[in-house]
């Protein structure tokens, strides 16, 4: 009993910020459950990911950023910027859809690379790079689109952020394509975790007991399991829900296996042991806000899909949706912590407030403040482990 008590401690307190955030992350969804039984209705939590996969998207590049302990500003122009150059060719210019999302991806890699030139090759700061990048895109925006708006994008696009796929396997009353699709994720959710949990045993390293690595699958199997269940019944697997599993997928096998996910880590925790290392800081550096911009493109056509147009004022606070994310999800402020999963709690975290309190009627003044009083309480939380870490090793 004592070493099952040990074990269970062990891994609560060896990655404190994780687990608070978990628990926090539950705690709100529960108490808006409790609040408004309306939180939990299948079309509301189908809409959660429609209205906030975008910010999600933003915060996969913007945790790398963070880890290499520089910033971007910019991402919410970046978005106004792709999605009005694919507005400007596909509803201006009549051209096939596939090319506006072509050429916003296209756009957003000229951006990231402009602003990773300076931040890497001329040592100008990201924080300055990416402030300038934001008035800079911004006002492009406003040239491409001639200060008017554009709508409507043909069917084929607005299927990108608001497409379902659904009926392929039958089911009345419930899609059995999306219980099908979930059920293939837990599953290899559990063998990745396994094999995770098998190499940290032939290193030596300390693992939870047995039972709780099961206990913790279980219970993560039965609330994704729940939350699809609810998809199902609504309208079907939500397109831009595979998207965003992609790239998290992607993302996390770059962050954890890849040499490149490696340096990412080394220089953000130490530039200077990195370059000595032989790591190229400057290359691995471009090459993160090449990948920004591409993702804040990604961002872009999710967000002119979702909205069936492009707004010179659209993406406006993004930026800072997504750097809060990556901060309450367990992204240091210091660089070189931070981990894919951690962001996108974090955005659910944010997705879930604002959402919560719009049903409960919360004025617009009222969310900010309450999400912006969870992002200082998160990095208050960030400097605390720090300094007890400090003061334990002293």
């Amino acid at each position: 009993m004592s070493t099952a008590l040990s074990g269970l401690t062990h891994s609560l307190t060896s990655n404190l910020r994780q687990s608070g955030i978990f628990v926090a992350f539950v705690a709100i969804f529960i108490l808006f459950a409790v609040m408004n039984p309306n939180f939990l209705s299948p079309t509301n939590l189908t809409n959660i990911v429609l209205q906030y996969s975008y910010v999600l998207v933003l915060a996969i590049g913007m945790l790398f950023v963070i880890v290499l302990a520089q910033i971007d500003l910019s991402v919410g122009s970046v978005v106004a910027l792709t999605g009005a150059v694919s507005a400007v060719l596909v509803i201006k210019q009549g051209m096939p859809w596939w090319v506006g999302v072509l050429a916003a991806l296209a756009t957003g890699l000229v951006v990231g690379a402009w602003q990773g030139f300076w931040v890497a090759f001329v040592g100008i700061p990201g924080f300055i790079v990416t402030l300038a990048g934001m008035l800079l895109f911004r006002g492009l925006t406003y040239t491409v689109l001639e200060n008017v708006s554009l709508s409507p994008f043909p069917s084929q696009y607005q299927f990108i952020a608001n497409g379902f796929l659904n009926g392929l396997f039958g089911g009345a009353g419930i899609d059995i394509f999306t219980l099908v699709i979930f059920g293939v994720g837990i599953l290899g959710f559990a063998v990745s975790q396994w094999r995770s949990r098998a190499s940290r045993i032939a290193y030596n390293q300390h693992v939870p007991a047995l039972w709780l690595f099961i206990l913790k699958i279980l219970a993560i199997a039965v609330v994704v399991m729940w939350f699809g269940t609810q998809l199902a019944q609504n309208r079907g697997l939500p397109v831009v829900l595979i998207i965003l599993a992609i790239l998290v997928i992607v993302y996390g096998l770059v962050a954890g296996r890849t040499v490149f996910g490696r340096h990412i880590y080394a220089i953000g925790g130490n530039i200077s042991a990195a370059s000595l290392s032989g790591v190229n800081v400057r290359m691995v550096t471009f090459w993160v806000y090449v990948n920004m911009g591409i993702l804040a493109a990604v961002a872009g056509v999710i967000y002119s899909s979702r909205m069936n147009g492009a707004q010179p004022s659209a993406g406006n606070m993004f930026e800072l949706d997504a750097i809060a994310a990556c901060f309450i999800g367990g992204a240091s402020t210091t660089g070189g912590i931070g981990r894919i999963g951690g962001a996108m709690v974090g955005g659910l975290i944010m997705a879930v407030l604002s959402n919560g309190m719009q049903l409960m009627g919360a004025s617009t003044s009222t969310q900010q403040m309450v999400k912006g009083l969870v992002l200082l309480l998160a990095v208050a939380f960030d400097v605390y482990n720090k300094r007890r870490g400090g003061a334990r090793a002293a």
